[in-house]
């Protein structure tokens, strides 16, 4: 396995956006963290059930027999299954990509061509956990791997990435009207619908204008300032904000605490 492995993908914009992955120490550390919360749940709900089920058996084995035993067993296995499952699957759907492991460790899933998980590649990476954690199965694949993926990455078609935002503008220069603009903008447009790899694409064409044509940057970033104000909903934009302002605005507001995903 190599050190700070990159994952560079193109973008329909003709924009290269490139990740930097997890590696295994993070994505052990994330682990770590989870198995924590997960232990705690499962042990609270154990004390529920062991409460409960105490009570119930009395009664069901008068009713039902011997057989309401093994009933209730089986339902409490599964019950753990689906807590142990629907932990990973509920956080990752929900918080795009992270879990609270994985959001106190800066890493965050993503899927191969770069969008966020859905419902469908975070039930298949759970379901398949039990699998990569046997003999440490996963953790191998992992460090063998170029692409740094367990089986659950591999059949769900996801990578887990670094989710470190840049908060230098690098070699780019901001503007005072997107400066200036920026604060309203929060007001009247709803930020938090922007995505990581939406702000990825932003930053990198800020980083690369210079080094445009002048009909070529026009362009772009008309086209991106359209799909920008569509995510967002921004409806009424000011006659005086161009397109590259607005992109800047988005850039230095997207970063402020109340949207970080």
């Amino acid at each position: 396995m190599h050190l700070f492995n990159k994952i560079k993908f193109s973008t329909p914009e003709s924009v290269e956006l490139e990740f930097t992955l997890a590696g295994i120490g993070s994505r052990a550390l994330g682990l770590l963290i989870d198995y924590h919360i997960l232990g705690l749940s499962l042990a609270l709900f154990i004390v529920v059930w062991l409460t409960i089920s105490a009570q119930l058996i009395n009664i069901g084995l008068e009713i039902f027999g011997s057989g309401f035993a093994l009933w209730m067993s089986a339902i409490a296995f599964l019950s753990l299954f689906c807590i142990y499952t629907g932990y990973f699957v509920f956080f990752e759907s929900l918080w795009q990509g992270q879990t609270p492991g994985k959001r106190i460790a800066k890493i965050r899933v993503i899927r191969d061509d770069g969008r966020p998980v859905g419902l469908q590649q975070a039930s298949l990476r759970a379901l398949l956990r039990p699998v990569d954690e046997f003999l440490f199965i996963g953790a191998f694949l992992i460090m063998l791997s170029k692409s740094e993926k367990r089986l659950g990455d591999l059949l769900a078609g996801t990578i887990v990435i670094q989710a470190q935002k840049d908060n230098k503008s690098g070699s780019f220069t901001i503007s005072q009207e997107a400066k200036s603009f920026y604060i309203s903008l929060q007001k009247v447009s709803d930020l938090s619908q922007l995505l990581p790899d939406d702000f990825a694409i932003i930053r990198e064409y800020l980083q690369r204008r210079s080094g445009m044509s002048k009909k070529a940057r026009y362009s772009l970033s008309i086209k991106l300032a359209q799909q920008v104000k569509s995510i967002i909903d921004l409806t009424i934009l000011p006659s005086d904000i161009s397109a590259d302002v607005l992109l800047e605005a988005v850039y230095l507001a997207y970063q402020q605490p109340d949207y970080e995903v």
